[in-house]
């Protein structure tokens, strides 16, 4: 998304900046996430899809990081924190890294590139792990908010641990 992203408008379209102004630190998109699947809706009702798409991603792109960068930014100043470490998928994001050497006055630390992925690989190797372990796929379920202390540690002669 940011390669397409780099090729559009981040002020074309004006998505949400979702809880920047509400107290606590959660994060939740899901009404950005709705702003965006909304307006290529009307995109694609108006047959401007095509030309609209990089500006989309662009404007989607710029409201998730100065979402992610002004709620880091409360956390770590709510806590006086002088380091934040950013990693996961994001961390790759070079608008995201721009912001934060720029509003953020401590020192921000980022696995190289190569080493921000999305953690779908880790969920993946997780349900091996139970799977191996002897879950039964059908009994295994989404949780919300699940503590990991309820989990019991995979099999010791498994050859994935």
């Amino acid at each position: 998304m940011a390669k397409l992203a780099g090729q559009g408008n981040k002020k074309a379209f004006q998505f949400p900046r979702p809880m920047v102004h509400r107290e606590g630190l959660d994060f939740s998109f899901s009404g950005l996430k709705t702003a965006v699947m909304l307006q290529v809706r009307k995109s694609e009702k108006q047959a401007t899809l095509d030309a609209d798409r990089a500006d989309i991603a662009a404007s989607f792109q710029q409201a998730i990081i100065e979402t992610l960068v002004k709620r880091s930014i409360k956390a770590a100043d709510q806590q006086g924190l002088e380091r934040i470490v950013v990693a996961g998928g994001v961390g790759a994001n070079l608008l995201l890294r721009e912001m934060l050497a720029a509003r953020f006055k401590g020192r921000v630390y980022y696995p190289r590139p190569a080493f921000c992925t999305d953690n779908g690989a880790m969920i993946a190797l997780a349900g091996a792990m139970r799977l191996m372990d002897g879950a039964v796929p059908d009994a295994i379920t989404a949780t919300a908010r699940w503590s990991l202390d309820t989990l019991r540690r995979p099999a010791e002669n498994s050859h994935l641990s």
